[in-house]
């Protein structure tokens, strides 16, 4: 019996979809909520804290350094005095709330306890098996976290490690391209494919006048030209960039093998689709001003 070969890039197609409905919840009604009733009210200050409760009360250059396209001085305003309003294991409950909350509302509870739920987290949690922790600060310190025993929890969990996974690979791969956090902003809205500016600015902390001056260093480079559209050496950097990205994290969709992939990723594409027709996103989210 022969297997078939993994395609190159089926390991980004199956992070995508998983992904998309891991990154919901940063958007979610509930996830405000839950932190509220902790008393953390302001949006990044929740941010920070979910995202980073799992490698413990850290300060804020932990934050910056994993979290790497945030300005540091929007990380210190919030961190580590969030710790003081609630500490890293009640805001990490306060997230599975949350979260359970939303896979109810946007999937619904036939699609929660479908076999198909289960089969998901089935060949998510295999392919985080063989995840090495050694250099990936957020795999690792999620990877410490407990599995949930609810399928869609589960999922989510799974899903959480592959995300955090590729996103500490990514870094590597943005640094050997001598791309700061900014730059790697920049020339990522370039592509059309990532947040508007406008939220970057507000999400990440940036002003307008450093986004510029990002720019004039990409184009001083030759990655950007004045209209501020990548280059052609620009696309080249941008797609060097996920190639790595891709090598780096090619092991837990080897693991996997390409059929169970193939699996994974279309049943991670119809909760994610069921998921998006119900709003789990801005309208204003996605793509250039």
């Amino acid at each position: 019996m022969t297997t078939a070969a993994l395609d190159p890039r089926a390991g980004r197609r199956c992070h995508n979809a998983l992904n998309t409905l891991h990154s919901m919840h940063y958007f979610a009604p509930e996830l405000g909520a839950e932190a509220a009733a902790l008393g953390i009210t302001h949006p990044k200050a929740v941010n920070f804290a979910v995202r980073a409760a799992a490698l413990g009360a850290v300060g804020p250059g932990t934050v910056a350094a994993t979290f790497y396209n945030y300005k540091y001085e929007a990380v210190a305003r919030h961190v580590p005095a969030v710790w003081r309003t609630a500490s890293p294991e009640q805001v990490l409950a306060a997230r599975a709330r949350a979260v359970d909350a939303m896979l109810r509302r946007l999937l619904g509870e036939e699609t929660l306890a479908s076999a198909e739920m289960a089969e998901a987290a089935r060949l998510a949690l295999r392919a985080t098996e063989v995840c090495a922790r050694h250099a990936r600060p957020l795999f690792a310190a999620h990877a410490d976290l407990p599995v949930p025993e609810e399928p869609h929890m589960a999922y989510f969990h799974a899903a959480t490690l592959l995300r955090e996974y590729r996103g500490d690979g990514h870094l590597a791969a943005l640094l050997s391209a001598e791309l700061d956090g900014l730059e790697a902003l920049v020339t990522h809205t370039a592509t059309g494919r990532g947040f508007t500016p406008r939220w970057q600015l507000v999400t990440r902390g940036w002003s307008e006048e450093e986004w510029e001056a990002a720019r004039e260093r990409l184009r001083g480079r030759g990655l950007l030209d004045e209209s501020g559209e990548l280059t052609e050496a620009g696309v080249a950097l941008r797609a060097a960039v996920e190639a790595e990205t891709d090598r780096l994290d090619r092991a837990p969709y080897e693991h996997l093998g390409a059929d169970a992939v193939a699996r994974l990723t279309e049943l991670g594409s119809t909760f994610a689709r069921t998921a998006l027709a119900a709003g789990a996103f801005p309208a204003d989210l996605i793509g250039k001003d």
